[in-house]
């Protein structure tokens, strides 16, 4: 059983008369002086709305584009970041195939995620602004976009590790 009677009140030191804004007061609860696990800001959840988005990188191609765009636009993708282990293959896949997009997704060894996307140039590039995001609980450091005359296959599909 935990006594608690040792606790101050929550905002006592408001009133110690060695209170000090510039340094904040600690909790005199022993119950509450629990040591944070190692990585513990690496591991807690984070919301998405206050994540810093990355900035937007642009491809010597883009930047040469005119008016009249293809039909059809692929390119290859490298992600980079904590991507791997949270879920981003599987955010990946449900996010092209919502955007009708062909091609592929997997994991590689040195722990970052590459992906083929094919389609509506509209389409490919609005794929590339989620990537940059990624799902929740990624943490995307770097993207870069590579234009490519790989063949994506008939749907989408995520591949084995390479």
């Amino acid at each position: 059983m935990i006594n608690n009677a040792s606790c101050t009140p929550r905002f006592a030191h408001f009133h110690h008369p060695h209170y000090h804004p510039a340094y904040p007061p600690i909790s005199l609860c022993p119950t509450l002086l629990l040591p944070r696990p190692p990585l513990y800001s690496l591991l807690r959840p984070r919301s998405p709305h206050f994540r810093p988005s990355l900035p937007l990188m642009t491809t010597p191609q883009a930047a040469t584009e005119d008016s009249t765009q293809p039909s059809t636009r692929t390119v290859r993708v490298v992600v980079k970041g904590r991507v791997q282990g949270v879920f981003y293959r599987n955010w990946t896949v449900e996010n092209a195939v919502q955007l009708g997009l062909k091609g592929w997704v997997r994991n590689k060894r040195d722990g970052s995620v590459e992906a083929l996307f094919s389609g509506n140039p509209d389409a490919v590039q609005e794929m590339e602004q989620r990537c940059r995001r990624g799902p929740p609980d990624a943490m995307v450091t770097g993207l870069q976009v590579f234009p490519t005359s790989d063949d994506p296959g008939s749907g989408f599909e995520r591949k084995r590790t390479e």
